[in-house]
């Protein structure tokens, strides 16, 4: 029986891949703003109640992409089995009638402690993912990650204050392409760059691999044909293994990292660090921020929960430099965890895709709003009532 959730995911699939994606996508935004899907939205109680609708609503390709972790993902579960070690150690007796969340974060005052990561394939699961989840971020207050393509709605004066846009390295080939990068960046008004530099090489994804799946989807959606077979063009190259690594170009360096600050006055943020000794380097190479991150353990596996590697890289900061982190936050205990243990913010990505997934940008800012006041709920609950009463006399590590 074709249920109305299940005719709305196919509506949403069927924009997806419209060539009249931008003039389709208001009426489902008109859909998603029913005052049932409204209902729907508030009676959702935590971030894994959106998984589960988003599972329901996604093309089952779409969500293994979503969901999916490298190889064996060991890192993937290790993500979230790490916090279950990390035991609170609640204060008694301390005034907490009023709970202040807010940051400074590179003189940048938050509301929160908690950013939008970036997150590519956002077109598999809602038409424009990309400004949609930017207009979620922006109501929502948040620091915003962007993977690109959302010039006009920050031309507009409506987009986040503060947003970071991502980068691989591709446009730090040679000196001319990363001069052209910074100039566009500081004439949009970029907050800062973000660098991630874990995925020099594109791992082993083996859900998508089984699936067949094409990186162009990533753009366009899933194509389906009336009966539900995948459509594949003539020069679609499905992911699969065997094949050898290798890069058409150098990857960057430290000597790149350098060479970029000497460009540009813009912050550089370095993502997917996970070490001492990295997190150190980026301190003496005046990088404004890191990011200890596994890439939501979608790159190489087996390097641990990304909570595991943030003491040693706070421990490396010393001080000189903000040491954020993401990787399996679902809960705003989890983010307490991370503060304790140094971390200055919080990035999530899945839970708010999963948000995307269901109501747009109401979805984003809605994930966003229920982890800040869990976040806040835990914080009173545990005796803190600043970001700044926060230190690691309040968690414990178990040991097995």
């Amino acid at each position: 029986m074709l249920t109305r959730r299940h005719a709305l995911a196919a509506f949403a699939q069927f924009l997806i891949s419209s060539p009249l994606l931008a003039e389709r996508t208001g009426l489902l935004e008109t859909a998603l703003s029913s005052p049932e899907n409204e209902k729907q939205l508030l009676d959702l109680v935590n971030v894994f109640d959106f998984a589960k609708l988003a599972q329901s609503r996604l093309d089952p390709v779409a969500w293994d992409y979503m969901a999916e972790g490298s190889q064996d993902e060991v890192s993937l579960r290790d993500n979230r089995k790490a916090f279950e070690r990390i035991i609170l150690r609640p204060k008694i007796l301390t005034d907490v009638h009023k709970i202040d969340t807010s940051i400074d974060f590179l003189e940048t005052k938050f509301d929160y402690p908690i950013f939008v990561c970036p997150a590519g394939g956002k077109n598999c699961f809602f038409p424009g993912g990309e400004e949609e989840a930017a207009r979620g971020a922006a109501a929502a207050g948040a620091m915003f990650i962007t993977n690109g393509g959302i010039d006009g709605f920050l031309e507009s004066g409506e987009g986040p204050r503060n947003w970071w846009q991502y980068t691989t390295g591709g446009e730090f080939r040679n000196e001319d392409s990363m001069l052209d990068f910074v100039e566009r960046l500081e004439d949009l008004g970029a907050t800062g760059i973000c660098f991630t530099v874990d995925n020099m090489h594109v791992s082993y994804r083996e859900r998508s691999i089984y699936n067949r799946f094409v990186r162009r989807w990533c753009e366009t959606g899933i194509p389906r044909d009336a009966e539900g077979n995948l459509i594949y063009q003539p020069q679609d190259r499905p992911w699969r293994t065997g094949v050898y690594p290798e890069r058409p170009f150098p990857n960057p360096t430290w000597e790149t990292i350098d060479q970029l600050m000497e460009m540009t006055d813009l912050p550089l943020m370095i993502k997917g660090v996970m070490t001492a000794e990295d997190t150190a380097k980026c301190a003496e190479h005046g990088v404004a921020a890191v990011v200890v991150s596994n890439h939501g353990a979608r790159q190489l596996d087996h390097v641990g929960g990304t909570i595991e590697a943030l003491p040693e890289c706070v421990e490396a900061a010393k001080g000189r430099l903000p040491v954020l982190v993401d990787g399996g936050f679902r809960r705003g205990g989890d983010i307490l965890k991370a503060l304790a243990l140094g971390a200055t913010a919080v990035g999530v990505a899945r839970p708010y895709l999963w948000g995307l997934t269901c109501f747009g940008q109401r979805g984003v800012s809605r994930v966003l709003e229920l982890l800040r006041v869990e976040l806040a709920l835990d914080m009173g609950l545990a005796g803190v009532a600043t970001i700044a009463d926060i230190d690691k006399s309040l968690v414990r590590i178990r040991r097995l």
